[in-house]
């Protein structure tokens, strides 16, 4: 078998930096900062009953309004990434911010179909743009370790997807659509905090341009072939993982209403107790990553989920919202060790991973509630759940992954 040697410079010693002590202030801004980008995005799927409502929408059209959102908050990623690999550029993050701020104010103010799309493409991009650079700045500010530092980064992102809903429902839901702009006021202070974090980054680069670095060669014993067939996988996992993750993120509301019959403000409670739990669990994941191996945390994590998700279309309220919040700590923990996993894989390219990675899961998502939506139009939402339950069982393909060691010469 053909070896193939990656070699990267990460550690750069001198009295000035020492890559090997873990940058906490960094990554707590940072992840604050994904709390803030998520918090956003989070806010047009807790919208859709109201929009469903006020613009008389089928499910089909909520389905293209996110499949508007997630492919602008997709396709543009890997490009991003594969830019910013050459060509660093720290003030990206505020832009990206600013973006979404512009994104909000429109759908703030949106009277017709058309304008919600646009809205929702304007914070699509703004994650677009986001999500490869912070996602440097967190592996620049991990001192090694890369699970814990992306685990914080990452529980960010969650902390906001769960907080979002709950902001709609106890201020957009009562007083309506236009009170959606004072969600920019969270963009705006992510523009500030950004803008520091862009002044650190800056600085950290143009101190590793001058600084002597020694030579850290990792070797993986892995071919080419193997490398980019790994990557595939882990992309199917991701598949399965947020076509799942579509459907409880965007329909779970929708299921409550119609299966129990509860209110609007009681199902978008219910979807805020599910997403805190994939905050919980994608932190959990990280750690359990760094300790136990990365293979392992992906095995319990996507396969582990399956017996909870076939079982939720079938139980009581209570026992929907207890297997649900299961659900979310076990399913969550996967992101973080996939994505650690694949950058091993290519340490050199950690713009491209993150894009291909949070694109092609911004993009799984939206083309499945497309698809879900369209679906559940014919059907029924609880026939969609039924479907949907047999997604985690796709973690079986995590026996093809092989098990990496990396070593330093």
């Amino acid at each position: 078998m053909m070896n193939l040697n990656i070699t990267f410079m990460e550690n750069v010693q001198t009295k000035t930096i020492n890559s090997q002590t873990i940058v906490y202030p960094i990554l707590f801004m940072i992840s604050f900062s994904h709390f803030l980008n998520d918090l956003i995005q989070s806010t047009i799927p807790s919208l859709y009953p109201i929009l469903k409502g006020e613009f008389s929408l089928s499910f089909a059209q909520i389905g293209i309004i996110t499949l508007v959102f997630q492919l602008t908050a997709s396709i543009l990623q890997p490009f991003v990434g594969i830019y910013t690999d050459k060509r660093p550029n720290p003030r990206s993050l505020a832009i990206g911010m600013g973006l979404s701020m512009a994104g909000l104010l429109l759908l703030a103010a949106a009277h017709q179909y058309y304008m919600i799309l646009i809205s929702v493409a304007l914070i699509g991009m703004g994650s677009s743009v986001f999500h490869p650079e912070a996602s440097r700045v967190a592996q620049l500010a991990s001192g090694g370790q890369k699970g814990l530092a992306q685990s914080i980064f990452q529980v960010g992102g969650n902390s906001g997807s769960a907080i979002g809903p709950l902001l709609v429902a106890l201020i957009v839901l009562p007083l309506g659509q236009g009170y959606v702009g004072l969600f920019a006021i969270a963009a705006f202070i992510g523009i500030i905090v950004l803008w520091r974090i862009g002044n650190w980054y800056a600085e950290r680069l143009s101190l590793r341009k001058t600084a002597k670095h020694p030579n850290d060669i990792i070797t993986i014993e892995l071919s080419r072939k193997k490398v980019i067939f790994s990557v595939v996988v882990l992309l199917a996992l991701v598949f399965s993982k947020y076509i799942y993750m579509a459907s409880m993120t965007n329909y779970f509301t929708f299921f409550l209403i119609d299966k129990f019959h509860i209110s609007v403000k009681d199902s978008q409670l219910y979807l805020f107790m599910f997403l805190a739990a994939v905050a919980i669990g994608t932190l959990l994941g990280g750690k359990l990553g760094d300790k136990y191996g990365r293979k392992k945390i992906i095995w319990a994590s996507i396969l582990g989920a399956a017996p909870f998700t076939l079982c939720l279309p079938y139980l009581s309220l209570v026992w929907t919202i207890i297997f649900a919040v299961l659900i979310g700590l076990i399913i969550a923990s996967a992101f973080s060790a996939i994505l650690v996993y694949a950058t091993d894989l290519m340490p050199n390219k950690i713009g491209l991973v993150a894009g291909l990675f949070f694109g092609f899961m911004f993009g799984m998502g939206g083309i499945g509630s497309a698809v879900l939506g369209a679906l559940a139009d014919d059907t029924s939402i609880e026939y969609v759940f039924k479907i949907c339950a047999f997604l985690p069982l796709m973690g079986i393909i995590t026996a093809f992954l092989p098990n990496i060691k990396g070593r330093k010469k």
